[in-house]
């Protein structure tokens, strides 16, 4: 599994004109899923995005969690996460879950994330979404259930 997230003074995202989901101030995770992935991928990556400290303290010093900041999460699919560039100028999509599996992944780590946090806003799953934020720092942080740095 794969996710980026981006702290966020505001996110959205919008399907057919219609806003699905919204935040002010907290993590905007856009997700990604390998056909292996499983919920012990679904639980790490719950309790990083919950526990990173990223968030300014006092002092102006990244040291507080998106619990201690009473933040919120949006939550966006994106299987383009697991672009090969390797060969040629198009991207291969080839190590991203077929969509029946991925669609059940997504839904496995959101049940997760919200059993650990607290109700997601989210997007809808296959859908042409857009998405609207604004980065805050920027913060943005790349994190790979398979390659844990």
């Amino acid at each position: 599994m794969r996710v980026i997230l981006q702290r966020v003074q505001h996110a959205s995202v919008m399907v057919d004109e219609e806003i699905t989901g919204k935040i002010e101030n907290g993590i905007l995770a856009l997700v990604g899923f390998e056909p292996d992935d499983t919920n012990e991928d679904f639980e790490w990556i719950s309790k990083k995005i919950i526990q990173l400290r990223i968030f300014n303290d006092e002092n102006d010093i990244m040291n507080l969690d998106i619990q201690q900041t009473k933040g919120d999460i949006l939550v966006v699919s994106q299987f383009t996460l697991h672009a090969s560039t390797k060969k040629g100028n198009r991207p291969s999509y080839i190590k991203a879950s077929k969509p029946a599996i991925a669609n059940e992944q997504y839904q496995s780590f959101l049940n997760i994330l919200e059993t650990n946090f607290k109700p997601v806003q989210k997007g809808i799953f296959g859908a042409d979404m857009k998405v609207e934020i604004l980065n805050d720092g920027p913060v943005t942080i790349f994190i790979d259930s398979k390659n844990k740095e």
